[in-house]
């Protein structure tokens, strides 16, 4: 930020969360520089895969972000009745498309904006925006992305378990203005700096997926070929394993251990089930998801009437996800209870290390379905599942192994990720700069 200069003088805005913005710059409310309207009264039942493009809340939130174009991102369709029924949902080219809820305090305020002249709804759960004429509709996106807008949504949003952002809300909202010359400039300035900080996320991205395939190619290796790469081999008889060392076994899982289903006390949301002091953790999904090989914390903890109807899983002990993130694996770090969406293995008589190791290579998987969520797991295609075996010795050996080799992986993959959130940071700290007017973009410092 040190290259570019100030604007020459400034002036107290009158908004606490603003500070100070340049003489010149004026401050008012979005209801005097923008229409307001809704999306359609529909549900996920009336989408379609033919049909006119339709905006819903969960682009919003999960899938394009600052911008949409129907040419780029695939969208959903709804029935081209709706052109005569609802017009007034049809969006026009710069119009903002803001989710009407979030789950969360961060995503409140989160939006898109239409960068196409085709016809396209917005949908289910969304507001219009649509800006008036005379200022610059790039300028409006980043002013209304910045964290001095997002504050002020973020503190007028009521709700406990899910945000609402109203009409209303909106329409009360502060925003700021430049002139439209100065406003130009600021949004090209931020397209330029703000696309060069993104291709080098981009960069980082495409490293973390090369690592990520590395390191899954490293752990399929070890536990179907072994560390010796000179083992003379034999054909396991298992399409999915080939050739093992000729040592090795081929044994199914359900004659290593039982494999039990999970279970939960219902209905799942009654408070008597909770206690944030209780002895044993609640295991969900999104738990499991986050995890690495040993799950270490949960959101939510039993009390003891909910860990009484609950499945209890002692520490190092492995469990599956067979719901959501369909077949991965998770090593209990904590006392814990898990729902029926995971499987556990009650008597295993191999180190819980390298069947961790058998699932997370994903390589098992093959022949049931696709790896990940249309995965179909239950206890009896679990317990069919065939891996090869060595000794216990080199089973323990092989978890050893890539125990120190994941680590490297890691230790790579969080840099890499550590420097797209430096770089998240930057971009966000640039345009709540460059749109508040801390710095003059158009003045470099010589």
């Amino acid at each position: 930020m040190n290259k570019y200069k100030p604007y020459p003088e400034y002036k107290d805005s009158g908004v606490e969360w603003l500070g100070k913005i340049p003489s010149g710059w004026k401050i008012s409310k979005l209801r005097y520089w923008f229409d307001f309207g809704k999306g359609l009264s529909i549900t996920k039942e009336n989408l379609k895969d033919t049909g006119v493009p339709c905006v819903n809340y969960g682009e919003v939130h999960s899938k394009y972000g600052f911008e949409v174009d129907p040419a780029v991102h695939p969208l959903k369709y709804v029935d081209k009745k709706y052109l005569k029924s609802s017009p007034n949902s049809l969006l026009s080219k710069g119009d903002f498309i803001f989710a009407d809820t979030s789950e969360d305090i961060e995503g409140s305020g989160n939006f898109t904006q239409l960068i196409s002249d085709k016809l396209v709804f917005a949908g289910y759960h969304t507001v219009i925006v649509r800006p008036k004429d005379g200022n610059d509709h790039r300028y409006l996106a980043y002013a209304l992305d910045s964290s001095e807008y997002r504050i002020q949504i973020q503190n007028a949003v009521k709700g406990v378990k899910v945000f609402s952002i109203t009409q209303a809300i909106l329409r009360n909202s502060n925003i700021w203005f430049t002139s439209l010359p100065e406003q130009q400039k600021i949004a090209a300035f931020l397209d330029d700096e703000t696309g060069k900080i993104d291709e080098l996320i981009e960069k980082q991205k495409i490293l973390i997926a090369l690592l990520e395939e590395k390191r899954q190619a490293v752990i399929s290796h070890a536990v179907t070929k072994g560390l010796n790469p000179n083992t003379p081999m034999k054909d396991s008889g298992v399409e999915w394993l080939g050739k093992i060392p000729e040592h090795w076994a081929v044994k199914k899982i359900k004659h290593l251990s039982p494999v039990k289903r999970g279970a939960s006390p219902r209905p799942i949301d009654d408070q008597r089930y909770f206690d944030v002091n209780g002895e044993y953790a609640w295991v969900r999904i999104s738990d499991v998801t986050a995890s690495g090989e040993y799950l270490t914390r949960t959101t939510q903890r039993l009390s003891a009437l909910g860990s009484s109807l609950s499945v209890k899983i002692e520490p190092n002990e492995i469990f599956l996800s067979i719901a959501g993130t369909v077949g991965k694996p998770c090593i209990a770090g904590m006392k814990s209870c898990i729902h029926d969406g995971f499987v556990y293995f009650p008597s295993l008589n191999i180190p819980v290390e390298f069947l961790y190791y058998v699932f997370a290579a994903g390589e098992a998987y093959k022949g049931l379905g696709k790896f990940g969520t249309q995965l179909n797991l239950n206890t009896d295609t679990v317990g069919d599942i065939k891996i090869g075996c060595p000794t216990c010795k080199k089973q323990e050996e092989i978890a050893e192994y890539l125990d120190n080799e994941t680590k490297k992986f890691e230790k790579l993959i969080t840099k890499a990720k550590s420097a797209i959130e430096l770089m998240k940071e930057r971009r966000t700290a640039l345009i709540s700069a460059a749109v508040t007017g801390k710095i003059n973009v158009s003045k470099k410092m010589r």
